[in-house]
């Protein structure tokens, strides 16, 4: 305790003392706060506080001084708490600076819109349930006219998850040399997961590639959430065909392709299951309910849908996200 809040202290009490008031009361509170700033140990303004008692009142009883030497005692187990506590406190401090590293790192990894594609419509949103996601998109230059997409939900929160998220990046960067098909992709990935991930994390992928010369979707998914296809001639809706397991489980898999052909006002959504596990009264979110909230929002540019849809079901679900959410429209507007 610093020379000017023993003075400070000592002249309120002295005042006090002499003639306490609620003005004394109200000037204690403002002292509360600059002792608190200067974390100053209870014990310390407990020793100063009878030392000058002591000093203001002399004739004091010698069982009241006593007295004070029990409550110093009692004290000094205050004071060792409050240590604890502060180291607790800067312990936070330091995670809570950490963490907000690791989310700066982590927004680095996502590619921050869907690049240009000729005679396609794109839009994408992304959002954590909790500071840090679990989900993952990314986009792969696959030349003369072709875009790998990909969607991936890492079983796992957290920095674990982020940590495991830019090991998916930085895998899947090797593949802007040498591009890949769908099924060879997440065959490759699903070995570099398998081979560097703890077995209780698992990872779902969809990895397609849309060629915007002949306006094809050649997908493979690997345990990830069916996407919807919308085909606006028929203003119909499908559930696209998934086949593969999650990447990480087993060293040896095939992941099956599957194509879609795209007419103008076609479009495909790709999501995390963070989307369909979001509660509406209490009950999971239905497939009919979620494409009916994409059919209001098509007639909009992609990336104003994507983001009309995340609205929608924000509203529905009371405003709380129980699981990262992404969504991802790929629109043929030709």
């Amino acid at each position: 305790m610093d020379i000017y809040l023993q003075k400070q202290y000592e002249r309120l009490l002295t005042s006090y003392i002499k003639n306490p008031t609620e003005d004394h009361l109200y000037s204690a509170q403002q002292l509360r706060k600059w002792i608190m700033e200067q974390r100053v140990p209870p014990e310390e303004l407990v020793n100063f506080h009878i030392s000058t008692i002591k000093k203001l009142i002399p004739g004091l009883p010698p069982q009241l001084k006593d007295s004070f030497d029990l409550l110093i005692e009692v004290m000094i187990g205050y004071g060792m708490a409050y240590q604890e506590t502060e180291k607790l406190v800067n312990r936070q401090r330091e995670l809570e600076y950490e963490i907000e590293v690791a989310v700066g790192m982590q927004q680095t990894l996502l590619p921050p819109s869907p690049p240009p594609l000729e005679g396609v419509d794109m839009g994408i949103i992304s959002v954590a349930a909790k500071r840090m996601s679990g989900d993952y998109y990314n986009f792969v230059d696959h030349g003369i006219g072709s875009l790998g997409i990909a969607i991936a939900d890492i079983i796992g929160k957290g920095i674990p998850a982020a940590l495991c998220m830019s090991m998916i990046k930085y895998a899947m960067d090797r593949l802007d040399d040498q591009p890949l098909s769908p099924s060879e992709t997440l065959r490759g990935l699903n070995t570099v997961v398998e081979r560097n991930v703890d077995p209780s994390m698992f990872i779902t992928m969809v990895y397609g590639v849309y060629d915007s010369l002949n306006h094809h979707f050649r997908y493979a998914t690997a345990g990830h959430e069916p996407g919807i296809i919308y085909k606006a001639q028929e203003d119909h809706f499908e559930d696209m065909k998934t086949q593969g397991l999650v990447l990480g489980v087993s060293r040896d898999v095939d992941y099956p392709e599957y194509t879609i052909e795209c007419q103008p006002g076609d479009a495909i959504i790709l999501f995390s299951d963070g989307v369909t596990e979001c509660k509406v009264d209490g009950d999971f979110l239905q497939r009919d309910t979620l494409k009916e909230l994409i059919r209001e929002a098509l007639p909009l540019p992609a990336q104003e849908a994507v983001e009309q849809i995340h609205h929608k079901l924000f509203e529905m679900t009371n405003y709380q996200i129980k699981d990262d959410q992404t969504i991802l429209i790929i629109k043929r507007v030709e």
